[in-house]
């Protein structure tokens, strides 16, 4: 894979305000992030006065070879880096030197990882790629590492893949940068690049129609989303009645559900529509959704005082009727807890180490004795245990016994256990065909370049089950009481974040 020099991203004239604004704080710290005039949004590392990362990547070979078939890849970040193995035997295929807290999410191909590392957006390469052709697929393998795309993005927040498209947020300017996802296997993506009107924790997406769904707010506070059209800046849709807003998915359809303070809210046909909740305070931090399913999986907090929630609760929101039932599963999760299989299964880890999977009415399918019983630590950045879902089967790391359990979701077995060589703190499974793709009725756009194929996946999240992609695992953004600020990286992906 070759890497070039960014060309100059498109830019729109979306909520300029906003963009001056964006620009005089980049100004300041001397990047060109996103709405600054002085550099591209999206850059190869050294080709821009924009900041630098603190570590290059090591040079590696950009080739690659055709091969018979390719196995999935589990990427887990750690203290001191990144390792990479093969998902099947446990091989550590690559290993990456890199200090910092390293946040992953899925690219949206199938082959690389977005790592957000503080004020940058650093693309991670796991090494396949299952390319379609008509009816079949050929497969290539590659060096694995980091690559020199680099996208600067201070206070890098939530990701979010969705119809073949990569959204990134960046939560100290509240600039937003999309792209054609398949477009990183050449190198640097063409950017389009947009912003809010003021700093905050939040997110966006593209919509299949091209309009862009954000999240508005301040450092203060943040209660408004709204769906703008791209090239205008037209509010075609807002809702005001979301305190708290923090994280998203995509259900079938292309519902997308938001969680608020007061109970979700669902974008849906053209409009929101709020979700009626029986407490006063409700709050669906990290949503876990899939096109397979008009249901969103999402945790459940009651309690508006509590320090660090631990519920036992989850909340099944029903993206058409506007409805939110809960299951009580008797044992408590957290923000990386939540996922869902190929069939719209929920997927939830508990301390009790059990992995329960749930049809879409809430029924318990299966009680999977996973790992060794566990409670979330109070700072939420240390290793815990992660679950991921990705072809019908579901990832649980068990960071404190140092192992990898995979789980067959529709059988409810244990299909195998590896040892790992790290205590993960995050995890990503890439298989080699891309988590986010265009739907057929809308290819993807990226500065008037079409995307390369259609199979029908509308985020990364579809096929694996997670969230911050229309998909199947929490919206990667994740909501960690007391942590305002970067509260929502991992409601998954991060999924977005899923915190």
């Amino acid at each position: 894979m070759s890497h070039s020099h960014a060309p100059t991203p498109v830019r729109l004239p979306l909520l300029t305000v906003g963009l001056a604004v964006t620009a005089l704080a980049l100004s300041a710290c001397g990047a060109g992030g996103a709405g600054s005039g002085a550099s591209s949004t999206a850059t190869a590392a050294g080709s821009s006065a924009s900041t630098a990362p603190s570590e290059s990547p090591s040079p590696r070979s950009t080739e690659r070879s055709e091969v018979a078939s390719v196995t999935p890849r589990v990427v887990l970040s750690h203290e001191g880096g990144l390792t990479t193995l093969d998902a099947e035997t446990g091989e550590v295929v690559h290993e990456q030197e890199r200090e910092g807290f390293l946040r992953l999410n899925n690219a949206g191909d199938g082959q690389h990882v977005m790592v957000s590392a503080g004020d940058e957006v650093l693309v991670y390469d796991a090494g396949i790629d299952a390319q379609i052709h008509g009816d079949h697929h050929h497969f290539y393998s590659s060096e694995p590492g980091l690559t020199e795309v680099t996208f600067p993005a201070p206070a890098a927040g939530h990701v979010v893949t969705h119809n073949g498209q990569t959204t990134l947020f960046a939560d100290g300017t509240g600039g937003i940068q999309t792209f054609t996802s398949e477009h990183l296997r050449s190198g640097m993506p063409r950017a389009v690049e947009t912003s809010t009107e003021n700093a905050h924790h939040g997110v966006a997406l593209e919509l299949t129609d091209g309009s862009l769904l954000t999240t508005q707010g301040t450092e203060e506070g943040r209660n408004t989303v709204q769906v703008l059209e791209r090239e205008s800046g037209k509010v075609l849709a807002e809702t005001t009645d979301c305190p708290g807003v923090h994280g998203e998915t995509v259900a079938a359809d292309e519902a997308v559900v938001l969680g608020c303070e007061n109970g979700p809210v669902v974008y849906r046909d053209g409009a929101f529509h709020k979700v009626p909740v029986e407490t006063e305070y409700q709050r669906s931090g990290n949503l876990a959704g899939t096109k397979a399913s008009s249901i969103v999986l999402g945790d459940h907090k009651v309690d508006a005082d509590a320090e660090q929630e631990r519920p036992t609760e989850i909340a099944l929101i029903d993206s058409v009727q506007d409805t939110l039932t809960t299951v009580d599963l008797g044992s408590s999760y957290w923000f990386r807890s939540l996922a869902r299989g190929p069939e719209g299964e929920s997927l939830v880890l508990t301390y009790d180490g059990e992995l329960n999977i749930l049809d879409e009415s809430g029924k318990i399918l299966h009680e999977v004795k996973a790992i060794e019983p566990w409670e979330e630590k109070a700072e939420w950045q240390q290793p815990g245990p992660i679950l991921k879902s990705a072809d019908g089967l579901a990832y649980i790391t068990d960071a404190e016994q140092q192992k990898l359990v995979v789980v067959d979701i529709a059988q409810g077995t244990v299909e195998r256990t590896l040892d790992l060589p790290v205590a993960p703190v995050e995890m990503v499974v890439v298989t080699g065909h891309a988590e986010s793709t265009p739907n057929a009725e809308g290819a993807a756009k990226d500065s008037g370049q079409k995307a390369g194929h259609d199979d029908g996946h509308t985020s990364h999240a579809d096929e694996q089950g997670s969230s911050g992609e229309s998909g199947t695992e929490p919206a990667d953004h994740s909501d960690h009481e007391g942590h305002e600020g970067h509260e929502g990286h991992e409601d998954e992906g991060h999924e977005g974040h899923d915190h």
